[in-house]
């Protein structure tokens, strides 16, 4: 099975993006990566929804790697890590049954259609 990681990524205060959390998924030798502006699950254990940016695809190294990120990008924590399952795989939407030491349920991307690298992020979690 495929697995999963979501990192938290610690942003010096001088770069663009502020610090985030990233949700990659292992496809085809990479991590698919979208940069989230909030950990995917909420406290409460509810539905959630938020906007995505896809990332250029990180190296497999990141599924195992807590550090400090190359070219002083900030320090990465790893939040959570598991297994998922490929549940619909198309350019335009992607949903995957994650199954992780927190996260469990479906995570679900839609890519926004003025903006190909804008997608919004919606996250359902298993019945416990």
């Amino acid at each position: 099975m495929p697995r999963f990681v979501v990192l938290y990524h610690e942003c010096p205060l001088d770069r663009p993006r502020p610090s985030h959390w990233d949700l990659m998924l292992e496809a085809s030798g990479a991590l698919r990566t979208w940069a989230l502006d909030h950990a995917p699950e909420e406290p409460t254990g509810h539905a959630t929804e938020q906007n995505a940016e896809q990332l250029p695809d990180h190296r497999l190294a990141y599924l195992d790697y807590e550090g400090p990120v190359s070219g002083d990008r900030g320090h990465v924590t790893r939040w959570d890590a598991g297994e998922f399952r490929w549940l619909v795989d198309e350019p335009e939407k992607v949903i995957a049954e994650l199954t992780g030491n927190h996260l469990r349920g479906i995570a679900t991307l839609i890519r926004d259609a003025d903006d190909p690298q804008r997608w919004r992020f919606s996250w359902s979690p298993a019945s416990r």
